[in-house]
């Protein structure tokens, strides 16, 4: 039974590994950021630098699932 869904087991938890480790970068971010005093433009921009790599990694999952829904992938 469990080897049946071993592969979707692997993926998701591939998603979770890389949504803790993008939120754990931010954490760490958020602390560099704070110990650093930033100025308020500079922590704008890693903040949305973070964000875009963060979307681009979800856009990437969502073309990738509907590929393969359609059967290109």
């Amino acid at each position: 039974m469990l080897s049946q869904y071993m592969e979707q087991i692997e993926a998701i938890g591939l998603d979770l590994f890389f949504a803790s480790l993008f939120f754990f970068i931010g954490m760490a971010i958020h602390d560099v950021l704070k110990q650093g005093k930033v100025p308020k433009f500079g922590r704008y921009i890693v903040w949305l630098v973070l964000f875009l790599g963060c979307a681009g990694f979800i856009a990437k999952g969502l073309i990738q699932m509907s590929w393969e829904g359609t059967g290109i992938g």
